[in-house]
């Protein structure tokens, strides 16, 4: 049922319809914020102005859930949002995120970012693996 109900607020088209996703993502309801999320990848229209509400959200797991809408869309300002991310959020967890999505979708405009989040989080394993993986990946092609 909650599948259908998902699946009919994505083909709407409305923005309402988004609202009512986006609403999912603050849910207590782990399976419906990841259904949500997973919907939310798949609407066939813009979401360029949701996604960056989103990843100005005062809530870090939103910020995350945001990032992780980004993983499948085809959204032409993905690298300098998540650029900007890597460069102002204070989140660990939420950088950490964009640098893991930058190893996919990162050019050379992500190097020098990648650089200074590596030394803002300098004794955090994680993000000096990540954009290490990043870089990697960013010089490889």
């Amino acid at each position: 049922m909650r599948e259908a109900i998902l699946e009919t607020l994505a083909k709407l088209k409305q923005p309402s319809a988004v609202n009512e996703l986006v609403a999912c993502l603050r849910s207590e309801d782990a399976a419906l914020r990841n259904e949500a999320i997973e919907t939310l990848k798949h609407i066939s229209f813009d979401l360029s102005e949701t996604i960056k509400i989103l990843l100005s959200d005062p809530d870090a797991d939103v910020r995350i859930f945001a990032i992780n809408i980004l993983e499948s869309r085809c959204e032409p300002d993905v690298e300098s949002w998540l650029i900007d991310v890597i460069e102002r959020d204070e989140n660990l967890n939420v950088c950490a995120t964009a640098a893991d999505l930058l190893c996919e979708v990162g050019t050379e405009a992500a190097v020098d970012p990648l650089m200074r989040l590596k030394n803002r989080f300098a004794s955090d394993a994680y993000i000096q693996f990540a954009s290490d993986l990043a870089l990697k990946r960013i010089r490889e092609t």
